[in-house]
């Protein structure tokens, strides 16, 4: 099946995906669901878990025929009222968009928070989370306000967009849920999932290659091993130049 993107207004996302779940035929279309992502916020000196919406204003549905999953929403009475006012766009998503998103989302939709380690100068040594495998897309980190900017695009359109992110001194407290935009049911406390530990340890000698970071695709040999972090040495300009890099940047060559 093949995605895209509804477009109307803001606070109407959910409103929009019931009316489809209960009116149009279930063999017209495939998934339909607004996407959310986790925030830390500190209210109050107490620090809370909310889920917002990721793309205010977007909902997304898959089908086969998309012309077909139109026109049987257009003779929904509800439905035809909304798509005659032009308070709906109806947009493919790009090749690989769709991929994205259902990879950083949670069986529920919603982005989960994401461990994010430093070396106590903003300097990011490790991830575990769903900005893992996509770290080439964080535009920036707000450490004290907890969450990662990060681009992408959707239907071709590039956004800026925030995912949330958990530091270590977090782990350690007690969490609850605030405000909750999801449709979902929220238990009284928030349970802090456990970072996930790098995928293998080097050793002095094994040669690698950068998957990320200003020199990504390079062949390098490590040099020394730290508990999150390897220093590699990396041929450029005719010489050997030391570089220190988070462990999850690198992989054994083959």
């Amino acid at each position: 099946m093949l995605w895209y993107v509804i477009q109307t207004y803001t606070g109407r996302e959910e409103q929009l995906v019931k009316m489809i779940r209960r009116k149009a035929p279930k063999d017209c279309y495939g998934e339909c669901f607004v996407a959310y992502y986790e925030q830390l916020r500190d209210r109050r000196q107490e620090n809370q878990v909310h889920i917002l919406r990721l793309f205010p204003g977007y909902i997304f549905i898959s089908c086969d025929d998309a012309a077909l999953l139109f026109q049987q929403l257009k003779a929904i009475p509800a439905m035809a009222k909304i798509i005659t006012a032009g308070d709906f766009m109806f947009t493919p998503l790009y090749e690989g968009e769709a991929e994205f998103l259902l990879n950083v989302m949670d069986p529920d939709h919603i982005v989960r928070l994401t461990y994010v380690a430093t070396d106590g100068k903003n300097h990011v040594t490790y991830l575990s989370g769903p900005l893992r495998d996509c770290r080439n897309c964080i535009q920036s980190y707000r450490f004290r306000d907890r969450y990662a900017n990060v681009r992408l695009t959707i239907a071709g359109e590039e956004k800026i967009v925030r995912m949330g992110i958990i530091l270590n001194d977090d782990v350690r407290r007690e969490l609850s849920y605030g405000k909750v935009e999801a449709p979902a049911s929220v238990p009284e406390k928030y349970t802090v999932p456990e970072p996930t530990a790098p995928a293998r340890s080097f050793k002095e000698g094994d040669r690698v290659t950068v998957i990320d970071g200003a020199f990504e695709g390079k062949e390098a040999v490590v040099r020394q091993a730290k508990k999150n972090t390897v220093t590699v040495s990396v041929q450029m300009f005719d010489r050997e130049i030391l570089v220190e890099v988070p462990a999850e940047s690198i992989r054994i060559l083959a």
